[in-house]
C-alpha cells in the first residue's frame, strides 16, 4: 500500500509539472520602456550625402575595416582610434596608399571618448575587444552618433538594455557587425526562403565551430582567452544566430521565448596552454562544446553551437529545415526539395527527383543564379575583389553606408544586436542550473508583432 501511494505521487508530481513547465523556467528581467521613447524598428534617419567614419580599434578586424571603407564612394575617414600607437599609424598609411587623406590618430586607454565627440563624424566604427564593444557604443550615441559594433554587440544584460534604450532615445541607428549574414549562400538562400521555395520554415541551425589553438597569442592582452576561463555559456553565438534568425524572421512576425543549453566538461584550451606556455589555467569555466536550443512564440526551434577549442573542421552549419525543402551549407553546400516547388523553366527535361537526397549540381547553380540576393547582383563582383572573407565584409560595409547615404532602415538593427548578442548571458544562466529553460526577453517590447518579414531595403 505505501508502494502504491508512493508511485501515484511520483506519477503526479511529472504530471503536474509536464502541465506547469513555465513555473520552472527562469524569467529574465524585460525593463519597461521609458516614457517618451518608442522602437526603432525599420527607423529611417535624414540621408547622409558623404559619410563621415571614426574607427575605434584597430587591430585583426578594424584595420581591414578601414582598407575596405576605402573601396566605398561617398566616404570620409575622419579619425582612427587604438590603444598601440603603430595600429594607427598602420592603417593611416593604408589611407595613404588608397589615396585618402591622413585621419586623426588617438592613442590610449580612454582615447575613444575624444572620438566619439568629434563634431565632424557621422559613424563610429567599433572593432574593439568585447569588453569596450557596449560601452563606446552607448556613448558614440549619447554624442549624436550612428554607431555599428563588432560581434558579440554586449556581453551582458545591463549592456544590452542600454544599447537598446539608448537608441530608441538617441533615435541612432546601432548595428552589430555580423558578416556572416551577407554571405553568398546565406543571401541567396534567405531569398529562396522568403520566396516560398522550402515551404514553411520550422528549424534552422547555426554554429561557431573554429579551433582557435592557432590564434590564442595573437588577441591583444589576451583579452579573448580571458574571457573564456572566466565564462561559461555560447559567448560568441551571432555567427551562427544571425543567419538563423533572419531565415526564421525573429522580431518580424516571430519572436524566441526561451533557451535550453548544454555543455561538456572543459579539457582542450586549459591543456593546450599547459603544453604551450606551461601555463596552468585553473577554474577554466568555458567547456569544450556548447548546444542551445530555442523554441520561438510561433512553435520554430533553433540549434546553436559553440566550439573554439576542438580540432573540428571550421563550420558555421547553417542549415534550414522546411516542409517542402532543406538547405545546408557546411560541410556540403545543397538543396533538397520537393520537385513540385521547382519550376519547369528551372527543371525543363521534367526530373523526377526526392527531397531524400541533394538536388544535382547543375539544378543547384541554376536555383542559385535565379535567387541570388538582390542586394548582391551589383556588387558581388566588387565585393570578391575588395575581399574580407570572401566578399561578405565587403557587403555588409558597403550596404551600411548605401542605407546611411539614402536614409533606408539598416538591415540590421539593435534588437538584432540583442537576441543575437544575449545567448552569452542566458546560456550560462541555463548551465549553471543544470541546463534549465531561460526565458529570452522581448527586446522590441511587443514591436515584434507589427513586422511579417525581413526586408532589406533596396
Amino acid at each position: 500500500m505505501k508502494n502504491s501511494i508512493l508511485q501515484f505521487c511520483f506519477i503526479f508530481y511529472c504530471l503536474f509539472n509536464a502541465g506547469n513547465s513555465s513555473a520552472q523556467m527562469i524569467k529574465t528581467k524585460a525593463p519597461k520602456r521609458p516614457s517618451g521613447q518608442q522602437d526603432v524598428l525599420r527607423m529611417a534617419c535624414a540621408p547622409i550625402k558623404t559619410v563621415r567614419v571614426a574607427f575605434i580599434g584597430l587591430g585583426m578586424r578594424g584595420s581591414d575595416a578601414v582598407r575596405r571603407m576605402t573601396y566605398i564612394d561617398g566616404v570620409e575617414i575622419i579619425a582612427l582610434c587604438d590603444m598601440v600607437a603603430a595600429n594607427t599609424k598602420a592603417s593611416n598609411e593604408t589611407l595613404k596608399e588608397r589615396g585618402f587623406p591622413q585621419a586623426l590618430e588617438f592613442v590610449g586607454e580612454d582615447a575613444w571618448r575624444k572620438v566619439t565627440a568629434l563634431p565632424n563624424v557621422d559613424l563610429v566604427y567599433v572593432c574593439t575587444d568585447w569588453l569596450n564593444h557596449a560601452k563606446i557604443g552607448v556613448q558614440a550615441m549619447k554624442d549624436g552618433k550612428h554607431v555599428v559594433i563588432e560581434v558579440p554587440g554586449a556581453l551582458t544584460m545591463d549592456e544590452i538594455w542600454e544599447l537598446i534604450n539608448t537608441s530608441e532615445k538617441t533615435r541612432k541607428h546601432c548595428m552589430q557587425l555580423e558578416n556572416c549574414v551577407y554571405d553568398f549562400f546565406e543571401l541567396t538562400t534567405l531569398n529562396m526562403a522568403q520566396q516560398g521555395l522550402f515551404g514553411e520554415l520550422l528549424h534552422a541551425e547555426g554554429s561557431y565551430i573554429h579551433n582557435l589553438e592557432p590564434y590564442w597569442g595573437e588577441y591583444w592582452n589576451n583579452w579573448r582567452l580571458d574571457y573564456n576561463q572566466k565564462h561559461r555559456g555560447d559567448i560568441y553565438p551571432t555567427h551562427g544566430m544571425g543567419p538563423a534568425c533572419l531565415a526564421l524572421n525573429i522580431h518580424r512576425g516571430d519572436k524566441m521565448n526561451y533557451l535550453v543549453s548544454m555543455d561538456t566538461k572543459v579539457v582542450s584550451i586549459p591543456a593546450f596552454i599547459k603544453e604551450q606556455k606551461g601555463q596552468d589555467l585553473l577554474d577554466f569555466k568555458n567547456g569544450d562544446h556548447t548546444t542551445t536550443m530555442i523554441r520561438t512564440q510561433n512553435g520554430k526551434t533553433i540549434e546553436i553551437q559553440h566550439n573554439v577549442a576542438t580540432p573540428r573542421p571550421y563550420t558555421r552549419m547553417y542549415q534550414l529545415t522546411g516542409t517542402k525543402g532543406f538547405a545546408n551549407k557546411y560541410p556540403y553546400e545543397g538543396y533538397a526539395l520537393d520537385s513540385k516547388l521547382v519550376s519547369k523553366d528551372m527543371n525543363p527535361n521534367g526530373l523526377n527527383f526526392s527531397a531524400h537526397s541533394y538536388v544535382s549540381e547543375g539544378l543547384k547553380d541554376s536555383l542559385m543564379a535565379k535567387y541570388k540576393h538582390p542586394i548582391v547582383r551589383d556588387i558581388e563582383a566588387k565585393s570578391k575583389e575588395v575581399g574580407g572573407h570572401g566578399g561578405m565584409d565587403y557587403i555588409m560595409d558597403y550596404r551600411l553606408i548605401h542605407c546611411l547615404q539614402n536614409g533606408l532602415p539598416l538591415d540590421m538593427d539593435v534588437y538584432d544586436l540583442a537576441e543575437w548578442s544575449c545567448l552569452g548571458a542566458l546560456t550560462e544562466i541555463s548551465l549553471n542550473n543544470n541546463s534549465a529553460p531561460v526565458e529570452i526577453p522581448d527586446f522590441t517590447r511587443g514591436g515584434w508583432m507589427n513586422y511579417k518579414v525581413v526586408e532589406f531595403s533596396k
